[in-house]
């Protein structure tokens, strides 16, 4: 259990932290003083509402969630007045494990990829790792598959073992903004977990990769959620994620079983899909590939640069209020999407 102590670092975690993700974050962070007892609480930051305000959304209106393993991002979207979700705020991920690929087994590291839907009871304000929701891994086509694992989530701190680490601050604040959602009358939220951004660049870079056709399946939501700014629907059938409203609103009962007829794609939805695949094409007749210099997980460059500098201790006391230690940071400090890089050394004697 969490003692309610006050780490003597305090502001000198919200201060390397603020100073360094100004760039990125587009407001400030929450309050640095982060109180153990009562953090599910914790009040959405006034920056953050003035931010909705300007933007035509309300803390009530739904809210929507998409990760970026290779970007080392998580983005927070909200309904705003048109009825359409935007993109509220972006915030750089601490620390992801494992390889760009869905988690099939526990024990494997692997962080999760693919569409899940979060309710309040999946909501955590007494985590160890400071506040936390379970992604809901796995979920019916996963379970169908055989895949194995639990608790895999998004949480605070800078370590990961199959979850998603966005330290103390950030977690609070990405917390906050969903509870209050979720107060609001939203019955759950949608989190879409990718591998990267589904751009034609990122696709010619990986189009040699084994998942490749389990992304394209996930880029089939990307598409329809970047067209249409709408949670696309979905459904699992005949082994894969299938999109779309389907005839007559049928639902497939097995997640291995056939699909049912669905409704003709949205044509600006088919006219960006079609788009990006001639123009991966071309990439990839131009000879475009990626060697990666891969060692275990990412981290975004933001707290990379805080941890080439000061060590990984210091990255653990400014991450987390009780100085949970980040994980394998030598691995960390290799970027595993710039061909070629090695890893830059450190004082660390010791992965974790």
């Amino acid at each position: 259990m969490m003692r309610n102590k006050q780490p003597a670092n305090q502001g000198v975690r919200s201060g390397a932290i603020g100073i360094l993700m100004a760039g990125l974050v587009l407001s400030g962070c929450v309050t640095s003083t982060l109180e153990l007892d009562g953090r599910g609480n914790v009040p959405i930051p006034q920056k953050t509402v003035a931010k909705m305000r300007d933007m035509g959304m309300r803390p009530a209106d739904p809210v929507l969630v998409r990760i970026f393993k290779q970007e080392s991002e998580l983005e927070v979207w909200k309904q705003d007045s048109s009825g359409k979700y935007a993109l509220m705020k972006t915030y750089p991920m601490c620390r992801w494990s494992g390889v760009l690929g869905p988690k099939k087994f526990e024990g494997d590291r692997q962080a999760p990829e693919g569409f899940y839907t979060v309710n309040s009871g999946r909501l955590n304000p007494q985590s160890q790792y400071y506040l936390s929701f379970d992604l809901g891994y796995p979920n019916r086509l996963e379970r169908a598959k055989g895949y194995t694992g639990s608790a895999l989530m998004v949480h605070g701190a800078c370590s990961s073992s199959g979850c998603f680490a966005i330290s103390d601050d950030y977690v609070a604040e990405v917390y906050a903004v969903v509870r209050e959602a979720l107060k609001g009358g939203q019955q759950d939220f949608q989190v879409q977990a990718y591998p990267f951004r589904m751009t034609p660049e990122n696709l010619a870079r990986h189009n040699d990769n084994p998942n490749f056709d389990f992304w394209m399946d996930l880029k089939a939501g990307y598409d329809r959620f970047e067209v249409l700014r709408q949670p696309p629907r979905f459904q699992f059938c005949e082994g894969r994620y299938r999109f779309g409203d389907p005839l007559n609103g049928e639902t497939a009962a097995d997640p291995l079983g056939q699909c049912p007829a669905f409704e003709p794609e949205v044509q600006q939805v088919v006219e960006k899909s079609t788009g990006d695949i001639e123009k991966m094409k071309r990439l990839l007749n131009d000879g475009q590939s990626l060697g990666l210099a891969y060692s275990d997980g990412g981290m975004n460059p933001v707290f990379r640069k805080i941890l080439a500098k000061k060590g990984p201790q210091y990255l653990s006391e400014v991450t987390s209020s009780t100085s949970v230690p980040v994980s394998r940071p030598q691995a960390a400090l290799a970027d595993p999407f710039v061909a070629g890089r090695l890893p830059v050394k450190t004082g660390a004697t010791k992965e974790q």
